[in-house]
């Protein structure tokens, strides 16, 4: 194994809010032929023979820049790209009645805006009540021979957290995933969030350069490494929509997508989002702690009982008609509220 290629893997230990990561391999010049499934398999970590199979077919894996078949024997000096799916199994994915609000729909991919609450895919302690159970049950009404057992896997390219509201695409076919996976590898999906958050914020725009990875010791909480001594490079913009005295109302653009990104960053920065219970946001973090004052932050909380986080729009080039797209879904209601509250509050304590 070559020390680049370890890189890789020590690299894609971390999680992803896209679904699909790029591996490049450069072959030794010793390495015997062999089919490029089974060397695959001997080298990246954690990889399955149907993933592996099925990114062939659908064209994710490219050997000198073309695309290539299982069978395809590997040489020396050969350069692999990798697309790999780094998203869940979804063989016992059961399809459940719900209501799903979708906002486009194709022959090719899905747009929906999803409410906080619910979970994007099957996962540990999350089997059922997915967004990805819905959309089984709905496709299936659609075209009832899709039975469960071979109900088409669906392509989830990006997830957005359990708490955090928002537009999400997914694709319907082998052709759309490999292209909106690319797309979102190289940067050129425009996503924009809105969020709340703890303080006021200095600066009217800014970036946010800072690693994102596990923290070392509670390994459900991500952290922001600055020198890059662990995590991912992760690279948030920001700029302020609305200045409410103790929170910043700021417009987030992403350009790499980690897990918890923006929350994450906005802590590192010193604004965690308002109510974030994971990072410090779900307290008084600004603002005397006084009875009256209390009392309106506790109020604030009860209307919007998660981070402050909505997926507000979403862009890109469609992967068949190569026309751009663009999407815009409305904060929601407990968003719509806490921002009018703190909105009249701002203007009450500039009259004192």
């Amino acid at each position: 194994m070559t020390d680049d290629l370890k890189d890789i893997e020590s690299e894609n230990t971390e999680s992803n809010d896209e679904l699909f990561e790029r591996f490049a391999i450069t072959i030794d010049k010793g390495q015997d032929a062999l089919r490029i499934d089974k060397f695959l398999m001997q080298r990246i970590e954690n990889a399955t023979r149907n993933k592996l199979q099925r990114a062939i077919a659908m064209g994710m894996v490219q050997v000198n820049g073309k695309e290539v078949k299982s069978n395809y024997k590997i040489k020396p000096l050969d350069s692999i790209v990798i697309y790999s799916d780094m998203s869940p199994e979804q063989t016992d994915l059961v399809p459940e009645k719900m209501e799903l609000n979708i906002v486009y729909e194709d022959d090719d991919l899905m747009i929906i805006n999803k409410p906080a609450g619910m979970v994007v895919h099957p996962g540990s302690g999350n089997h059922n009540g997915t967004l990805l159970n819905g959309v089984a049950y709905y496709l299936q009404q659609k075209n009832p021979e899709l039975t469960d057992d071979v109900l088409p896997r669906f392509g989830l390219v990006h997830r957005i957290d359990k708490n955090t509201s928002g537009l999400l695409v997914l694709a319907k076919t082998d052709v759309a995933m490999r292209h909106l996976a690319k797309q979102f590898f190289d940067h050129s999906i425009s996503r924009k969030y809105v969020a709340l958050a703890w303080g006021d914020v200095e600066k009217d725009e800014g970036t946010i350069v800072a690693h994102v990875g596990r923290n070392q010791r509670f390994r459900k909480l991500f952290e922001a490494y600055p020198d890059g001594e662990h995590g991912k490079e992760a690279t948030t913009h920001y700029n302020v929509l609305e200045r409410f005295g103790y929170v910043t109302l700021v417009q987030c653009v992403l350009e790499t997508g980690r897990t918890h990104q923006i929350r994450v960053h906005m802590k590192h920065m010193g604004h965690p989002l308002f109510n974030d219970d994971f990072y410090g946001g779900d307290k008084i973090v600004k603002g005397t702690v006084y009875t009256k004052y209390k009392q309106f932050v506790d109020n604030c909380f009860k209307i919007c009982q998660r981070q402050a986080l909505h997926a507000k729009t979403l862009g890109f080039i469609h992967p068949t008609t190569g026309k751009e797209m663009f999407f815009d879904a409305p904060l929601p209601e407990d968003i719509e509220k806490v921002i009018e509250k703190w909105r009249k509050y701002g203007k009450q304590k500039a009259e004192l």
